[in-house]
C-alpha cells in the first residue's frame, strides 16, 4: 500500500495552494468579492480534505470525500451571489471558487499537471472570453418576435385641435422606438377629424404604443384613441377613450 510521504504531502499541498492563488490573482486584479486569498483557502481545504483520505489509506473515500467537497463549495458559492434588483451579481465569482476546489481535488490526488493545466484553463475563461463575451454583447440583435411588426394608431379630435393634435402625434411618435410610414386625416363629422399613422415598430411594441396612448389621451381635443398591430394577419386591439 502506498504511504503518503511528507514531500508528497507537501507537494500536493503546494500544488493546489498554488493554483488556487494563481486564479485568486486575476480575481484580485478585478476587484471581485473572492480575490487571492479566498481562492487560495478553497483550494487548500479541497486539497487538504481530499489528502486526508488519502493519508488514512481508505481507498474509497477520496472519490466521496470529493463529492462533499463540491457540495460545500456549493453553499460557499452562495453566499457571494447578490441580487441587484432585476439583475443577479456573483455567478462568476461562485464558478471560480468552485473551479479553485477543483484544482485542489486534482492536485490531491495526485495529477499535478492536470491540476496546473485545469487552472490554466479557468484563466484562459476568464481573460480570452470576457472581450469576446463584450464584443459578442455590442453585435445588434434581432428579435424575431419583434421584427418587423407594423401597427395603426387610430384617434378622433376636434376639427379645431386638428393641426396640434398631428404635431404632438409626430412628436411622440419620434421620441418612441415607432417608425411613421404613413398618415391619413380624413373629415368625418361637421366638427370632428379622423386621423390615422401606420408605424413600424421596432422592439416592444406594446409599450412604445402605449407611452404614445398615455401621452396624446391627455390632450381634451381627442374624442377617441386606439391602435392595434398588423402582424402576419393579426390584429391585437387597444382603447383608450380620451
Amino acid at each position: 500500500m502506498h504511504t503518503l510521504s511528507t514531500l508528497d504531502f507537501l507537494a500536493r499541498l503546494g500544488t493546489g495552494v498554488g493554483c488556487g492563488a494563481v486564479i485568486g490573482v486575476e480575481r484580485q486584479w478585478r476587484a471581485r468579492m473572492a480575490g487571492l486569498r479566498t481562492n487560495a483557502l478553497v483550494a487548500a481545504g479541497a486539497t487538504l480534505f481530499v489528502l486526508y483520505s488519502v493519508a488514512v489509506h481508505d481507498v474509497s473515500s477520496p472519490t466521496r470525500v470529493a463529492s462533499y467537497v463540491v457540495s460545500g463549495i456549493g453553499f460557499l458559492g452562495g453566499g457571494v451571489i447578490l441580487r441587484d434588483g432585476a439583475s443577479v451579481r456573483g455567478l462568476n465569482t461562485a464558478a471560480t471558487l468552485w473551479c479553485s476546489a477543483a484544482a485542489g481535488v486534482m492536485a490531491a490526488s495526485g495529477e499535478l499537471l492536470f491540476a496546473w493545466l485545469g487552472t490554466g484553463a479557468v484563466l484562459a475563461i476568464h481573460l480570452v472570453l470576457r472581450p469576446a463575451g463584450r464584443l459578442i454583447d455590442r453585435v445588434p440583435q434581432d428579435d424575431p418576435d419583434t421584427e418587423g411588426v407594423r401597427a395603426t394608431l387610430h384617434l378622433v379630435c376636434d376639427r379645431r385641435s386638428e393641426a396640434h393634435i398631428r404635431a404632438l402625434l409626430l412628436q411622440a411618435l419620434a421620441g418612441s422606438a415607432l417608425t411613421p410610414t404613413g398618415l391619413r386625416a380624413r373629415r368625418e363629422e361637421p366638427d370632428s377629424t379622423s386621423v390615422r399613422a401606420a408605424v413600424a415598430v421596432t422592439g416592444d411594441a406594446t409599450r412604445a404604443l402605449e407611452q404614445v396612448i398615455a401621452r396624446l389621451s391627455l390632450e381634451p381635443g381627442i374624442r377617441d384613441l386606439h391602435w392595434h398591430l398588423d402582424e402576419h394577419g393579426g390584429e391585437a386591439e387597444r382603447e383608450a377613450l380620451a
